[in-house]
């Protein structure tokens, strides 16, 4: 759950890092560059210890399986919240689709 939980926080400032600039195209790209690197510097906090205690239980494979899809959560949900984009019927049947790949990768 620990992995789990650090994946989480770690996809949190991702996410922000990858699109949060785009709430402010007035200022200037470097700017936006500084900030967002600002950002990753804690994604990386949370993503490495995230990885180390989860390589103890998980394969590398599995690990980036279930990253990724942390990662459609996060982005999804902030999406929503910063940008009011809604998921549409089609992105949530293939966030089902995933799913299924992260149980079929988890299966013995």
């Amino acid at each position: 759950m620990k992995t789990v939980f650090l994946l989480i926080l770690s996809n949190i400032f991702m996410t922000l890092a990858w699109y949060l600039h785009l709430k402010f195209k007035n200022k200037p790209l470097v700017a936006a560059i500084m900030m967002s690197w600002g950002l990753a510097f804690f994604e990386y906090i949370f993503q490495v210890p995230a990885n180390r205690i989860g390589y103890s239980t998980f394969s590398v494979t599995q690990l980036k399986v279930l990253q990724e899809c942390i990662t459609l959560a996060v982005f999804t949900l902030l999406a929503w919240i910063i940008f009011k984009e809604s998921p549409s019927w089609n992105l949530l049947i293939s966030y089902l689709l995933i799913i299924g790949a992260v149980f079929f990768a988890f299966k013995g």
